[in-house]
C-alpha cells in the first residue's frame, strides 16, 4: 500500500474552511488594531459669555494609541476647528487641558 503524503485539508472540506476561516480571521483582527475605534469626548465653554458647552475636544485613536485629537473652539461669533496628531498617546503639538483629558480618558491604565 503507497501512502501519499498529506497535504492538507481537501478543497471545500470543513476542516479546510475553518483554516481559511482562521486566516481570515487573524487578518482582521491585525487590520482591526489600525482602525480609528476609541474615541473620547470632553464638552466646555471655552469663553465665559457662551453658554451650552459649545466647544469639544475629541480624541480618535487606534489600539496603538495613534490617531487624531480634533477640536471645535465656539463663539458666538465663529467656530474655529483644530486637528492635532497624535503618536503613542502624545503630540509634537501642544495641548489643551481639554484635548489632553480626552486624550487621557483613552489611555491604557497599568495596575
Amino acid at each position: 500500500m503507497t501512502h501519499l503524503p498529506d497535504q492538507g485539508p481537501q478543497p471545500g472540506t470543513v476542516k479546510s474552511e475553518l483554516r481559511k476561516l482562521t486566516k481570515d480571521l487573524t487578518s482582521t483582527r491585525a487590520d482591526l488594531k489600525l482602525a480609528l475605534q476609541h474615541l473620547a469626548v470632553v464638552r466646555y465653554d471655552a469663553f465665559g459669555d457662551t453658554g451650552g458647552k459649545l466647544s469639544w475636544s475629541m480624541a480618535l485613536l487606534d489600539d496603538n494609541g495613534n490617531g487624531v485629537v480634533l477640536t471645535s473652539i465656539n463663539s458666538r461669533a465663529d467656530a474655529r476647528t483644530y486637528a492635532k496628531e497624535i503618536k503613542t498617546y502624545t503630540s509634537d503639538s501642544k495641548l489643551s487641558p481639554e484635548e489632553q483629558q480626552a486624550l487621557q480618558s483613552l489611555q491604557p491604565t497599568t495596575d
